[in-house]
Order: C-alpha cells, then sequence, then structure tokens
C-alpha cells in the first residue's frame, strides 16, 4: 500500500472507532468476501460461515480501540475469524482426527500432478475436520506449525504429522476421482 492508501484506510478505520456507520459498511464490504471465504474453508458450512463472519464483525467493531496498526487489518481480522471458528469447533467438541495407524507416506513424485482447482476444493470439503482445519490454516492461510499448534492447542508435531496426513488423504481422494 502507498502511503495515500494507508492514510485512507487509516481514515476509514478511526471513522468506525467513532461509531460511523457508513465507515463501517465500508470497512465490512471491503473484508466480508475474503473473511467469509476462510470461514467457510474452516467450517465447511454455509450458515456457520456465515455466522462466524458476523460474529467476527461484530467483536471487531467492539474491539476496534485495541488495533493498533501493529499488523494490517486484514491480519488482524484474519486472527479473529479464525479464533471465533476454532472456538465453534471446540464448542461443538469436534475433535482432530487423531489417526495415528494411517502411514504417513508423502511419496515425492506425486507432488508434480496437477489437479482440477474445483477438485481440489471439493476434496477439502470431504476431508474429517482435524485434516481440513490444518490443511486450511497451513496451506491457504498461511499459519506455521507453532502457530496452528498454539491455535488448536496441540503439539506441533501433531500439527506436522495431521498435515501431512490430510495431503496424502487428499491425494488419494484426488485420484480416486481422477480414474
Amino acid at each position: 500500500m502507498d502511503n495515500l492508501n494507508i492514510h485512507i484506510h487509516e481514515s476509514l478505520i478511526d471513522d468506525c472507532r467513532k461509531g460511523d456507520r457508513i465507515a463501517q459498511f465500508r470497512l465490512y464490504n471491503q473484508y466480508s468476501k475474503a473473511m467469509f471465504n476462510l470461514a467457510y474453508r474452516m467450517m465447511n458450512n454455509r450458515e456457520e460461515a456465515e455466522d462466524m463472519l458476523q460474529d467476527a464483525f461484530v467483536e471487531c467493531f467492539r474491539n476496534l480501540g485495541s488495533f493498533r496498526f501493529e499488523s494490517t487489518f486484514g491480519a488482524w481480522l484474519k486472527r479473529i475469524v479464525v479464533n471465533r471458528c476454532i472456538n465453534q469447533i471446540q464448542r461443538k467438541k469436534i475433535d482432530l482426527e487423531l489417526c495415528e495407524n494411517l502411514p504417513v507416506t508423502a511419496q515425492e513424485d506425486e507432488e508434480n500432478e496437477e489437479y482440477d482447482n474445483t477438485a481440489i476444493i471439493r476434496g477439502i470439503e470431504k476431508l474429517p475436520d482435524g485434516y481440513r482445519i490444518i490443511l486450511t490454516l497451513y496451506l491457504l492461510e498461511g499459519y506455521d506449525h507453532s502457530e496452528i499448534a498454539q491455535i488448536l492447542k496441540i503439539s506441533e508435531s501433531t500439527s506436522k504429522s495431521q498435515y501431512s496426513r490430510a495431503k496424502e488423504k487428499l491425494r488419494h481422494m484426488l485420484k480416486g476421482q481422477a480414474k
């Protein structure tokens, strides 16, 4: 962002802090689609994703006074959305699928296979919750395994192994669809 855009963005956030509904609507419109997509990937359910999005924006506007521009607003809001989704999943008592008996055998020659993006998205949606959440946080949202471990209250090695298993399961699902 250049300096003019940063100033405009800061001004918009300041107006939101003052309770300006039009500014809040503009900020919502600017970020809602990306945050909905994140919530949908986490929750795997449109209605729950919509609920998480609304809850996250309510929390965002309620706590906007604590935002200090130490990170981008989008990163700050993304963290709220992720935390909301994780809390909801934990409330529903969806445990991570820890299938210790599944072998982790990622074969390097398969890494170069190409799949249709639509098939990949559908495959991710079909993964068990634990796999889908870790794959989404790591691969799509850019969190590292130590951050995922903190968020999900698991060990870093569990995050790594679940991620590896999720990729393997997705790869097998995609191979099955290609036949």
